[in-house]
């Protein structure tokens, strides 16, 4: 058992449990430390992930390729620039508790074991490991009614999630006889012959994982639990987590499941199509920027979806591509919106960033960089990722979905620019408190990134294609 694989998660249990005990153990307030330990754990564990070699372990239920290597990085990267969100703003409103970054760590342990899931049994592991830390840091501000109310939606609705994937894949177990994922494929291998409780069952284990990823129709919960959510917690869950989904939705669909795809693909369609379109629809009367990112990330997730339908290696090299600038320019705009605090309070709302080009010139011009990203505005980041998606999907034929991105572009161009519009040409409301150096640092990271991306595309490029090499060889 080649059990050397998996020493990034084995790091981060380890560290996890030992952050946990030395929390506990003193009097002092331990957040701070707690939370530099778990960055270290989290620049240890991309080093040794970096440092991994190839191959399955643990009876064949974890994998190591390229692929989980390029999906783990980014996961960690969205977490670690999360958690530094956090520290301040946390201490701000009375939530500076060491548990806050042991949970983010769980959490993150979670999705590295999903990313290198090579087993239905893996799939959930992780999956659950992910989910319950989320789960709490939902409704971490317990005094706040809108945060209890967060958490506990999520939990139904993510306990339904779990139980839909419970069953398809004893669904699939029961008709093909494996839960491995490379029996799996040779048991799937010839389409003609796979059963109609094959297909259903992976139908209920796309809807799970829809879930997770916020897609149309299962993405009732995002709104809500965005808004209600503290504002750093709402920007790891936009991004880190969402990493690790569609890592393992794209890893069970162009895996196991890839020789059958003309069994599934129509219902990754659909959810492709209902995405983009109340994403771009919902969002326009938001007046609460949380929910507005909400349907943002619902839109931006039919994108994707449509990189995974069309699939083959330019439509899966696309998806990879399109995460990699959707997690650094999401992460931005909620540095933004963690930066936003007037008379000691933390506010959300679009009306709350009027005249910032007036008495925040860097914070708006950052802002107006990831808006003008997000809708796909030429020659930022933002573009090059739609860019990606759009030409495979042109090159296979997959005229409505192409037409449908384009259309809902425009539309949701509109609430992006609306909120640039009122950055600069609002009158000026009372500034912002001082940034924090950690909020600061994100934004001009992130921001550096977004808007010279088109100088320095070659090397994301080169590795997404190694990983979609590894993933369907």
């Amino acid at each position: 058992m080649n059990w050397t694989l998996a020493l990034p998660e084995i790091v981060l249990a380890v560290a996890g449990l030992g952050i946990l005990v030395a929390g506990v153990l003193p009097r002092r307030d331990m957040t701070f430390p707690c939370t530099m330990l778990v960055l270290g754990a989290f620049v240890l564990a991309g080093v040794l992930v970096l440092a991994q070699g190839e191959g399955t372990a643990f009876g064949g239920q974890y994998v190591a390729d390229a692929y989980s290597a390029f999906m783990k990085l980014l996961a960690l990267a969205g977490a670690a620039l999360g958690l530094v969100l956090a520290l301040d703003w946390n201490r701000a409103e009375g939530l500076a508790r060491f548990e806050f970054p042991v949970l983010v760590l769980f959490a993150t342990l979670g999705m590295l074991v999903m990313i290198s899931a090579n087993d239905l049994m893996s799939l959930y592991l992780g999956l659950e490991l992910l989910s319950l830390p989320l789960y709490v840091i939902a409704a971490f501000a317990r005094d706040n009614a809108r945060s209890a109310e967060a958490g506990l939606k999520y939990f139904v609705l993510g306990a339904l999630a779990s139980g839909l994937l419970l069953y398809g894949a004893s669904l699939v177990y029961g008709f093909a006889g494996t839960t491995n994922f490379d029996r799996l494929a040779d048991a799937l291998s010839s389409p003609q012959e796979v059963s109609a409780g094959v297909v259903v069952g992976i139908v209920f284990v796309i809807a799970a994982l829809a879930f997770k990823v916020a897609a149309v129709p299962f993405h009732m919960w995002t709104p809500d639990v965005y808004e209600g959510a503290p504002t750093p917690v709402t920007a790891f869950f936009a991004t880190a987590p969402k990493v690790a989904a569609v890592a393992l939705m794209v890893r069970v669909l162009a895996g196991p499941f890839g020789e059958i795809h003309g069994q599934w693909q129509q219902v990754v369609v659909l959810a492709s199509l209902g995405s983009m379109v109340l994403g771009a629809l919902a969002a326009i009367g938001q007046a609460n920027i949380k929910r507005l990112m909400a349907y943002s990330s619902i839109g931006h997730i039919g994108f994707v979806l449509m990189g995974l339908a069309v699939g083959g290696e330019s439509g899966l090299r696309g998806v990879l591509v399109y995460m990699a600038i959707y997690l650094f320019m999401n992460l931005g705009a909620f540095a933004v919106l963690v930066a936003m605090r007037r008379e000691g309070r933390a506010v959300e709302g679009v009306a709350d960033l009027a005249g910032l080009g007036r008495t925040d010139p860097a914070m708006a011009l950052a802002m107006a960089v990831f808006m003008f990203s997000m809708a796909g505005i030429p020659p930022l980041a933002g573009f090059f990722a739609k860019l990606y998606v759009l030409l495979p999907a042109v090159e296979q034929g997959f005229w409505i979905l192409a037409v449908v991105a384009v259309l809902s572009s425009v539309v949701s161009a509109y609430y992006y620019l609306r909120i640039v519009k009122v950055m600069y040409f609002d009158a000026p409301l009372p500034g912002f408190a001082p940034r924090p150096m950690g909020v600061s640092l994100v934004l001009a990271g992130t921001g550096a990134f977004t808007l010279f991306f088109f100088l320095l595309p070659a090397p994301l490029l080169a590795a997404a294609r190694k990983a979609v090499a590894a993933l369907i060889g």
